[in-house]
């Protein structure tokens, strides 16, 4: 039987599983919300696991029941997951299901490799290294909305965002509950549930099929929304970087160009996620951004924190993921900077970002079109 793996506080590695490893939620009916960190326990060892939500309405222990969520799939260590997978995220552990798959460039300065196929330095980026991508899988999911209270405080459920069509040139909106997902960050599991998943798109974009496996199949809203906001939602590259055990993923978005006061303004998003990989409890304290456009221009960007936070990195809670925006007056450019990290007994030090580039899609044509059908 396969035993109940735990990653870094969540899940160390992802064994083999079996029907006989249920997922269990902790859940109760008084009244009412308390966050606790996600779990799991597996009804065939016993062993608490780190992927679901523990979920209370009250904190009387009297009040609180076990629910079956699903049993676990196999982990795919080859091929990709299907439209319609359901699965919880091993590092923030909420519930979601995989809509589609994207395949990116993942530049790993972590892996030393040869000198073809690299990627260059942006000028007065940090180190000479040229960096090999490696095309890798992430996913466009769907958040089960009953898990975002329980995660909003290590990573945001309202990060993937779109230009506004009116005359606004700063306005954005927001899908709550989108996310994009690394593949090894997928644990498979089923349910007999028609509806697993509770979020307001989750019946417009598929449908129960008891043929199929995965059970649900798209809808013709759900393929024709990818195709009309392929341009706003395509994931191609992906930078990776650590420092003193503290991992830095950065994904850069282009959403578009707007015209402001006479001149063009190019807009990106970008995700980023932190993650502790080791044992010693860190906060990151200050941000520093340089972003060169290929206009000329060369800015600096100093804070505290970031989006208005300072998170805690432990190895109970090692990741924080956010996401954040920036314009410039030209079609491209690039970003990189530090975060000042510190240590419990004081002592500070800097996590590089590593250095992405701002690339704009050559022909911008309508604006994205949202979720509107």
């Amino acid at each position: 039987m396969a035993a109940c793996a735990l990653r870094r506080g969540l899940l160390s590695t992802v064994s083999k599983y079996n029907n006989t490893h249920r997922i269990l939620s902790v859940i109760d009916s008084s009244g009412g919300y308390e966050a606790f960190r996600p779990r799991v326990q597996c009804r065939a060892c016993g062993l608490p696991g780190g992927v679901q939500q523990r979920r209370f309405m009250s904190s009387r222990p009297e009040g609180k029941i076990l629910e079956t969520v699903g049993m676990f799939e196999a982990v795919k260590q080859h091929g990709k997951y299907e439209t319609g997978q359901l699965f919880l995220h091993s590092v923030f552990g909420y519930r979601g299901i995989v809509l589609f798959p994207w395949h990116a460039r993942l530049y790993d300065r972590d892996i030393t490799p040869p000198m073809t196929e690299s990627k260059p330095e942006p000028p007065g980026a940090h180190g000479s290294k040229e960096v090999k991508g490696k095309t890798h899988t992430y996913y466009q999911v769907l958040i089960d909305t009953r898990d975002c209270p329980h995660i909003s405080q290590r990573s945001q459920t309202e990060a993937v965002t779109f230009l506004a069509n009116h005359d606004d040139s700063r306005a954005l909106y927001a899908i709550p509950g989108l996310d994009y997902v690394s593949h090894e960050d997928i644990l498979p599991y089923n349910s007999a549930e028609q509806i697993p998943i509770q979020h307001e798109l989750f019946e417009r974009f598929l449908m129960h099929n008891p043929a199929k496996t995965p059970p649900f199949t798209s809808r013709d809203t759900l393929k024709a929304w990818q195709e009309k906001n392929h341009p706003w939602l395509e994931l191609s590259d992906v930078h990776r970087e650590t420092t003193e055990n503290i991992r830095v993923t950065v994904i850069p978005f282009y959403m578009g160009m707007r015209e402001a006061q006479n001149s063009h303004v190019y807009w990106w998003r970008y995700c980023i996620r932190l993650e502790n990989m080791g044992s010693e409890v860190v906060q990151l304290r200050e941000r520093h951004w340089r972003i060169f456009s290929l206009s000329g221009t060369l800015e600096t960007v100093r804070g505290r924190g970031v989006v208005g936070r300072e998170p805690v990195l432990s190895k109970e809670q090692p990741a924080f993921q956010y996401s954040s925006h920036v314009s410039l007056q030209a079609p491209s450019g690039h970003m990189w900077g530090t975060f000042r990290i510190e240590r419990t007994d004081g002592s500070h030090f800097d996590v590089r970002i590593p250095p992405f580039s701002l690339e704009s899609n050559k022909e911008d044509k309508a604006p994205p079109a949202g979720y509107t059908f």
